[in-house]
């Protein structure tokens, strides 16, 4: 799943568009819930070696909040990892490399949505 077809998924499902906040880095994408803006995505393109990935370049990735009894068990998949400059016990980072059925990220994403919805 590429980062567009993320954005588009999110769009179309909770009628969220990304935002970018930072000048620095115009490629990363926030998605907040439009009642009580909080985010509960981030898509950002981080250099492999930043993540503990072998190889050169930078690679998409979608940082989602989780359970934190799921997150265990996702670290053990291929394209989970810890959440990257998140909290660890509350998000986790998903490659956007198709590594990650599309099917699961899409699944992560309502989670992530919901488990947002419930903060005020």
């Amino acid at each position: 799943m590429s980062k567009q077809d993320v954005a588009e998924f999110i769009k179309n499902k909770f009628a969220v568009t990304g935002e970018h906040l930072w000048i620095d880095f115009p490629d990363y994408t926030v998605f907040r819930n439009k009642k009580n803006k909080k985010w509960f995505a981030i898509i950002m393109d981080i250099e492999k070696s930043k993540l503990g990935l072998d190889g050169k370049g930078k690679v998409d990735i979608i940082n989602l909040k989780c359970d934190p009894i799921f997150i265990g068990s996702l670290l053990h998949g291929m394209g989970y990892l810890p959440a990257y400059h998140m909290n660890k016990q509350n998000w986790i980072t998903v490659l956007l490399d198709g590594s990650v059925n599309e099917n699961e990220i899409k699944d992560l994403i309502c989670l992530s949505y919901e488990i947002i919805g419930n903060k005020k």
